[in-house]
C-alpha cells in the first residue's frame, strides 16, 4: 500500500499549510507526518514548485541543532563540496544505498528476533497446553491409571531400598 500523501502549501511569510488536515503546521508536525509513514510534499503556494526537498532538510537541520548526533562532519563537508551534478548525484545515490541496506539489516535482525522469540515460547505453550488439557474433567480420568503405576512402581523402589544391601543387588527393571 502507497503512503498516503500529505501536501503541504508554503506561503511567502513562511508559514506551512497542510492542505489535508486544513490547518496550519511547523516542521516538528512535517516529521511526525513522515516518521508516520505519511509522503509528505511541499510546494509553492504562489508558484507551485517543489520546495519538499529543502523543507526536509530543514527539519533534518532543526533535528541536528539541539542534539550533538546526526550526520558526521565529514559527510557534511563532502555534500558541500559535491557541488557539480555528477558528484552530488553519486554521493546522493551511496547514501540511498547505505540507507536500503540499513533497513534490510534492520528488517532481517527483526525477523530473527521473532523467530527466536517463538522459539522461545514454544516449550512454554506446550506446557501451557499439556497444563490446560491436564485440568480438564476427561483428562483426570485418563491420566489416573498411569499415576496408580508410578505410585506401584515408587513404592517397590522404596520397598528395595529398605531391604539390607545383599539382598538388594539385583533390582528388577520395569518398562
Amino acid at each position: 500500500m502507497k503512503p498516503s500523501l500529505v501536501l503541504i502549501k508554503k506561503y511567502g511569510n513562511r508559514r506551512l499549510y497542510d492542505t489535508v488536515g486544513s490547518r496550519y503546521v511547523n516542521l516538528d508536525d512535517l516529521a511526525a507526518h513522515i516518521r508516520a509513514g505519511r509522503e509528505v510534499r511541499v510546494v509553492d503556494a504562489k508558484t507551485g514548485r517543489d520546495l519538499t526537498r529543502v523543507i526536509l532538510t530543514q527539519i533534518i537541520t532543526e533535528d541536528a541543532k539541539g542534539k550533538p548526533t546526526g550526520l558526521p562532519l565529514e559527510l557534511l563537508r563532502q555534500l558541500i563540496i559535491a557541488s557539480d551534478e555528477v558528484r552530488q548525484e553519486f554521493l546522493m545515490w551511496y547514501l540511498k544505498s547505505a540507507f536500503d541496506t540499513y533497513q534490510k539489516l534492520q528488517d532481517t535482525v527483526q525477523n530473527r528476533l521473532n523467530e527466536v522469540q517463538s522459539a522461545i515460547l514454544s516449550p512454554v505453550d506446550m506446557m501451557k497446553r499439556f497444563l490446560g488439557k491436564a485440568a480438564t474433567p476427561g483428562a483426570e480420568a485418563d491420566a489416573q491409571p498411569e499415576v496408580e503405576a508410578l505410585r506401584q512402581r515408587v513404592a517397590e523402589l522404596e520397598a528395595l531400598l529398605n531391604k539390607p544391601a545383599r539382598e538388594r543387588r539385583r533390582i528388577p527393571k520395569r518398562s
